[in-house]
């Protein structure tokens, strides 16, 4: 029997939070509604969900933050989050994609980009958990002291424990298993987001700058994400 995808949205205007979760269930999603962030936290470290649908300012906890914990591990660390947000200014949504949000959606928002942005994350494979394609586990590897163990979801720069977004996770890794090997942006485009809807080439210069934020000591001048100018980018020669 087909289990309906479970999702959580955690949005303290009722209103809004009642129309994300009446349209989601029309698509067939079973959808649960929560108004407080650390309640949420809660229902995240004991059930796992396959989406998690957020607010940028709810009480108890915020979108931020609660988007922080989720990620640091538990059953929901690889789920996709899809953050909501009343401000315009870039600055929200980067703090927003850098706590470990997928995308995000500024309201007011249309209910069908809403339902085609929630359908384009739920069919992101998810890495564990009861439900989990059964799919081999990518190699480990270890190069320019930087560590990547797939099967821990665990990233380490020159002995330090970096967090990353599964999307920065995905790319580090592709990158360093080819390393010398140039990909263009519509190639990392296809193989980091897999074919969703709502993304550019400019989504990938976006995520390479977050990487480097992560990893690279000076980011402007970068030693393992390189730029390969008129192509795309690649990492460092072994």
């Amino acid at each position: 029997m087909t289990t309906s995808p479970r999702v959580l949205v955690v949005e303290d205007e009722r209103n809004i939070r009642e129309l994300v979760c009446l349209h989601l269930g029309l698509e067939g999603y079973a959808c649960d509604g929560l108004a407080n962030g650390q309640e949420a936290l809660a229902r995240t470290e004991r059930e796992r969900f396959d989406l998690l649908v957020l607010d940028l300012m709810i009480p108890g906890l915020d979108g931020v933050s609660l988007c922080r914990a989720v990620r640091r591990g538990g059953p929901n660390h690889d789920v996709p989050i899809l953050m909501l947000t009343a401000r315009r200014e870039e600055s929200d949504k980067v703090i927003g994609l850098e706590s470990g949000a997928d995308d995000y959606l500024t309201k007011p928002f249309g209910v069908r980009e809403l339902v085609a942005r929630a359908r384009a994350l739920l069919r992101r494979p998810r890495q564990t958990g009861a439900g989990a394609t059964e799919e081999p586990v990518d190699p480990a590897v270890s190069i320019h002291g930087i560590e990547i163990d797939p099967a821990r979801r665990r990233v380490r720069v020159e002995g330090r424990d970096v967090d990353l977004t599964d999307q920065e996770f995905r790319l580090l890794h592709l990158l360093a298993t080819h390393a010398g090997i140039v990909f263009s942006r519509e190639a990392l485009l296809s193989k980091i987001w897999r074919g969703d809807t709502f993304v550019t080439v400019r989504s990938v210069d976006t995520l390479v700058k977050r990487l480097r934020r992560r990893i690279e000591a000076d980011p402007a001048n970068p030693k393992f994400l390189l730029t390969v100018w008129g192509v795309g980018y690649k990492f460092a020669d072994v």
